[in-house]
């Protein structure tokens, strides 16, 4: 017999959630993570629809909406003017939460359901598919010891060392971009996104809960390493000031897009940012993680009642909306690099169309990922 029913390799948020699934319906679940404490930082703030619908399926999405900042929607702006304006609906909601008040929530759930299924400062160097159950090497404190598992889910990120043990392809797809973002006090806060589509590049600005908000400043060559530079960048671009004191430390990021070519090796499967890389400009990454975290917990469920585990449907369901979700990332990110004269113009007006009345609700749902 195995040691476990299912090992988890990562204990982000996507991770902890398909561990509250499994825990909750009683399946003996373990959940390996490298780091020696939680993860603190901001990083993904959007939960959209679909995501919301996985945190009430672990129990956590009322707490969640209690704590979280709700959208009214969202302005896209050049050159001082609103070039379209989109409102959302109750169904299309988005709710702004730092990832680490999201993780807080997840870790605390699978606590209560499991007291015993995180195992921080644990790093899993090999992983064996052999045949009838999977078997680890696991080393925590300097000591290296094995365990087993019926599955492993391979939760580590985009850089994911069990995907290459496994040899499955990593494929670069369209859309990439450097920006710069920092998260600083709002002197007006609002629940309402602004997007300013200038000729230098696009210029980001979030709402967040406790009266912050988050600026994402395109930087294609990558210059905003400070305060003062990236102040001035914002006001250049959009005519506004920021704080320019020492509480704007921008943080470079390289925004990226990545597709695994299979979900699944055996008793080995691929979930979140192991499995697909999305670009965080337009949010997606981490409710798509969270979407997929429910169809394989239900696909774990039935593998486990079975001889031979079946990830074909996950896979095929995973890849497609994977592709959906990069091919939007794609578009939001041309729709925010440098142009000028006519492209410009161009650009603008394809904006004005998707913000006019006859195609302004298919825009909200494109934006709050339905469909996906």
């Amino acid at each position: 017999m195995p040691d476990h029913d299912v090992v988890i390799v990562g204990a982000g948020p996507v991770g902890l959630l398909l561990a509250c699934l499994l825990a909750q319906d009683g399946i003996d679940v373990s959940v390996y993570e490298q780091r020696e404490a939680g993860d603190d930082r901001s990083r993904a703030i959007g939960i959209h629809p679909p995501g919301g619908a996985a945190l009430d399926a672990v129990g956590v999405g009322e707490e969640a909406r209690r704590h979280a900042l709700a959208l009214d929607g969202g302005d896209v702006l050049s050159g001082g003017r609103v070039l379209a304006s989109v409102s959302f609906t109750e169904r299309q909601r988005v709710l702004i939460l730092p990832q680490h008040r999201t993780h807080a929530l997840l870790s605390a759930r699978l606590a209560d359901v499991r007291s015993d299924a995180v195992r921080l400062g644990h790093v899993v160097s090999d992983v064996r598919d052999e045949g009838e159950v999977v078997r680890l090497v696991v080393e925590a404190g300097g000591v290296a010891r094995e365990a087993t598992a019926s599955i492993v889910v391979a939760a580590d990120g985009v850089r994911s060392t069990i995907r290459r043990s496994q040899g499955i392809p990593w494929h670069e797809r369209p859309g990439s971009g450097s920006y710069a973002m920092t998260d600083i006090a709002d002197e007006e806060p609002s629940t309402r996104v602004h997007l300013y589509c200038e000729s230098r590049g696009i210029v980001e600005s979030f709402p967040l809960p406790e009266g912050r908000r988050r600026w994402v400043v395109a930087d294609p060559h990558e210059r905003l390493h400070d305060g003062a530079a990236f102040a001035q960048e914002v006001e250049e671009r959009t005519g506004i000031r920021i704080d320019r004191t020492t509480e704007v430390v921008p943080t470079a990021f390289r925004a990226q897009q990545h597709r695994a070519t299979r979900a699944a090796a055996g008793r080995v499967v691929l979930l979140g940012d192991s499995l697909h890389e999305t670009s965080p400009i337009g949010g997606q990454g981490m409710n798509l993680g969270w979407s997929g975290a429910r169809q394989l917990a239900a696909a774990i469920e039935r593998s486990l009642r079975g001889e031979v585990p079946d990830f074909s449907a996950y896979e095929r369901r995973a890849l497609r909306s994977a592709a959906r979700a990069q091919r939007r990332s794609s578009f939001y990110m041309t729709m925010g690099q440098p142009s000028h004269g006519a492209a410009l113009g161009a650009r603008n007006m394809v904006i004005r169309a998707l913000g006019s009345p006859p195609l302004r609700r298919g825009a909200a749902d494109l934006i709050t990922m339905r469909g996906l």
